[in-house]
């Protein structure tokens, strides 16, 4: 596996290794990396952690947008025009006037156990920390990205958190019931990026956030922290709702920054990408890659970038999700490496929450791999050894399971929470016992830094 690669299909559990010898703070705000007044001296980032024990059920106008019925391949884009409206009031607060952004006061809440890795000044933390140009030819991308994303619940999802880390998110609570998302919880993700509009032209005209970073692919990255300027290219809503998509209870829908769209702000030009509330086991799209995906929707209007890094089968995975990635596998006793291989989906990762309460860790990895850590190979050990595309092995991450059910037996399943089960959990896990199991994934050599794999530094 490649540079860009383990960076892409690692980069959102980037853990910071060196913040587990730091004191014991699941509610730290940032990194303690604070910049400069001559760099940055506007507000800097708060985390939203008061979360409520209850809440009132939820209005759900992307019920009523699809008439209360099932989500469909036809009224999947009604379905995400209505979620991107039911959060707009906000987000537009968020992304294109932060200097009023309050999340507390407008109930958007953040995970614990996070804050070493989170950046100053808008609480993000690296996402991917390589993408290479191969993955954005025909979209003219000249230099590698770095992508940071952040993460909020809403005070229907916080419940959740509220239930499964109380007041001191230092005994979490990891039990089926505990985990589960009420109906209309919101989960909403931005992702920003490191390439500006000379560097790829798509960004032109696309909201500027500073972050202040050392892990930059762009321009290579800095020896001490800087402010630099990172541009808003993805947006996630996903909503929990049994009704519409009752095979798995959840709804995922991206949305991609289109400088061509209509509108007068950057929200504005946030056009939906996709939507996906299903694996479509049916759909062996290696064996038969003319099979018809029917849970899932791609919006033929999104501007062409956002689908260039769709998953397997041209299921739903935007450009920051690192859906596609270089694999090792075995066919006929013969193996066979594959760059850019498709071989993700935003519902195939995220139906891999759940939590081996005994071992601490996560019992199957992200992503289609034969163990977990998982193990490269090929001529550099450059390569995710993967079951064969389409095999019955392969088949496991794109099954369709309700949010208690584990990919595992003897796991709690933690209803497509990624980031309860692959950061937050790993991080109280690694701090309060001593032990760091799920962080071997991230760091195989057992050196105290960053996403070590085969003695190459991916990020620092």
């Amino acid at each position: 596996m490649t540079y860009k690669h383990i960076s892409a299909l690692l980069g959102c559990t980037a853990f910071a290794l060196t913040a587990f010898a730091a004191p014991v703070t699941p509610f730290a705000d940032n990194n303690g990396q604070i910049p400069p007044s001559s760099e940055y001296s506007g507000p800097l980032f708060k985390l939203s952690h008061s979360y409520p024990s209850r809440a009132p059920v939820p209005a759900m106008p992307w019920r009523t947008a699809i008439n209360n019925g099932l989500i469909t391949t036809k009224n999947a884009g009604a379905y995400a025009d209505a979620l991107k409206a039911a959060v707009g009031r906000d987000m537009r607060v968020l992304i294109e006037d932060y200097a009023n952004w309050n999340a507390a006061k407008r109930g958007w809440y953040n995970e614990p156990w996070l804050g070493a890795q989170r950046e100053a000044i808008h609480g993000m933390y690296v996402g991917n920390g390589m993408l290479d140009t191969s993955l954005f030819k025909a979209s003219g991308l000249t230099k590698p990205m770095t992508t940071y994303v952040l993460t909020y619940y809403d005070k229907t999802a916080a419940q959740t958190l509220q239930r499964v880390w109380k007041t001191t998110a230092m005994q979490p609570v990891i039990t089926t019931a505990s985990t589960q998302f009420p109906e209309g919880a919101l989960i909403v993700k931005a992702s920003f990026i490191t390439a500006d509009p000379t560097v790829w032209p798509v960004m032109e005209g696309s909201q500027a956030w500073p972050l202040y970073i050392t892990v930059d692919a762009t321009t290579g990255g800095y020896k001490t922290p800087k402010v630099v300027n990172t541009y808003f290219m993805q947006f996630d809503i996903i909503v929990k709702d049994s009704k519409s998509a009752p095979k798995t209870g959840w709804v995922y829908s991206t949305l991609v920054y289109d400088k061509n769209a209509s509108g007068k702000t950057v929200w504005d030009k946030m056009v939906p990408l996709g939507a996906q509330w299903g694996n479509d086991p049916q759909a062996n799209s290696t064996t038969d890659p003319s099979a018809p995906l029917v849970e899932n929707w791609i919006n033929p209007a999104a501007p062409p970038y956002g689908s260039e890094t769709l998953g397997w089968g041209g299921r739903l995975s935007g450009p920051n999700d690192g859906a596609m990635n270089d694999i090792a596998f075995t066919v006929g006793g013969k193996q066979q490496l594959v760059k850019n291989a498709q071989d993700s989906s935003c519902m195939s990762c995220h139906s891999t929450a759940q939590w081996d309460v005994k071992n601490g860790r996560m019992p199957s990895f992200l992503l289609p791999a034969t163990s977990n850590p998982p193990t490269t190979a090929g001529p550099d050990g450059n390569y995710l050894v993967s079951p064969a595309p389409g095999s019955a092995e392969w088949l496991r991450w794109f099954q369709n399971r309700k949010g208690t059910v584990p990919m595992d037996k003897g796991s709690v399943a933690t209803d497509f929470d990624m980031v309860l089960a692959f950061k937050s959990l790993p991080a109280w896990y690694g701090a309060t016992s001593g032990k760091k199991a799920q962080l071997k994934a991230a760091d195989p050599a057992g050196k105290n830094r960053v996403m070590m794999y085969n003695g190459k530094e991916l990020v620092e």
